[in-house]
């Protein structure tokens, strides 16, 4: 009998976290776009889902019904999709999150692929990382002297990286 030293592999961890929630990945991703359409058009078709989602429209009428099984959307053959409470709740959460991890990429110098950086971490990112990653957003935003130090020494890292030159910058 192996004792746990804590330690998982990614897809372990992933499996752990998998157990605490109520959606995969990919209902999260659903539940976050019907989320954002409803915002500005109050519902969405399945056929805009799947364009906006770039999946077919068969693959997005699937996730859909099991959206409605959980009780976060209202869904009949061929017509509108509506969030109910639980899933404008569920939904605006998401939206949340994926708007946190976002900013933080962007005050951290990431500028490339962000949006494919944000769905990568925002999936497998733990409640409490995310709120004190909020908190570090909110931090950098009343303190833009220190936010504007770090992307200082940033840059100072890069230049001795292109230079050849790895040693510490301050």
């Amino acid at each position: 009998m192996s004792k746990d030293n804590g330690f998982h592999t990614v897809r372990g961890y992933q499996l752990l976290n998998q157990e605490n929630k109520l959606l995969t990945s990919g209902m999260e991703d659903y539940l976050e776009m019907i989320y954002r359409n409803m915002e500005t058009e109050g519902y969405i078709r399945t056929n805009t889902l799947s364009k906006l989602l770039n999946v077919r429209p068969s693959s997005a009428t699937k996730m859909v019904q099991k959206l409605a099984k959980l009780g976060l959307v209202d869904y009949r053959k061929y017509d509108i999709i509506i969030l109910t409470e639980a899933g404008k709740k569920y939904g605006k959460f998401l939206l949340e999150r994926h708007k946190v991890i976002e900013r933080f990429l962007r005050n951290i110098g990431i500028t490339e692929n962000i949006l494919a950086e944000t769905e990568l971490i925002e999936h497998n990112i733990g409640l409490n990382t995310m709120k004190n990653i909020d908190m570090l957003n909110m931090f950098f935003e009343k303190n833009p002297d220190i936010l504007e130090k770090f992307k200082r020494f940033i840059e100072a890292r890069q230049d001795s990286e292109k230079d050849g030159n790895s040693g510490k910058t301050d």
